[in-house]
């Protein structure tokens, strides 16, 4: 497996390669991070700081788990240590799209682009384990099993945020279409 080659490359004191785990896992960290921290300038610094980390340890990767498993790992404690250090809370308001006459398409876009904006706005409102399991298992397709080595939480704490997310989100979306639309 490629990311192997390079962490094996890392280890040997080659920095550059690092490069490689960043374009590949830029993606999942930063939305992990988003997920909890619900802000895009928090998550992009704590992405950093979990990039740093893994740098700095990467030499205590065992290979017992897929290196995504065991980044992602950091990627969440970090965002829940940011939130805890952080200790205030954050208010996010919703952004309305302006309509116009449209031609089929651009009313089909501007419906999806509506459907993001919701569920966006709907994971921002939730507590954030619940967002968190909702992204994981929905958005980033990652099986309960992958969940629980991310998190480290249980496989039924896993399916109780899953349960509780969806109810949840449900009901955020419901008072966002009454509320906004």
């Amino acid at each position: 497996m490629m990311e192997e080659i390079y962490i094996k490359k890392i280890c040997e004191g080659n920095s550059d390669a690092f490069k490689y785990i960043i374009d590949n896992y830029k993606d999942m960290a930063f939305s992990i991070a988003s997920s909890i921290l619900k802000n895009q300038y928090e998550a992009e610094e704590v992405v950093q700081c979990a990039f740093i980390k893994a740098y700095k340890n990467i030499k205590s990767f065992r290979n017992n788990s897929k290196f995504s498993t065991w980044f992602y790992r950091i990627v969440v404690n970090e965002s829940f240590l940011y939130l805890k250090k952080k200790k205030k809370h954050l208010n996010i308001t919703y952004e309305e799209l302006d309509t116009e006459v449209l031609d089929e398409d651009q009313f089909n876009l501007i419906i999806q682009e509506e459907q993001d904006i919701l569920i966006k706005e709907g994971l921002k409102r939730l507590n954030s384990n619940e967002s968190l399991a909702l992204r994981l298992f929905y958005l980033d397709e990652q099986n309960i099993k992958n969940i629980t080595e991310i998190t480290g939480w249980s496989e039924s704490n896993v399916k109780t945020l899953l349960h509780r997310g969806r109810k949840n989100m449900l009901s955020i979306i419901n008072h966002l279409m009454k509320s906004k639309f």
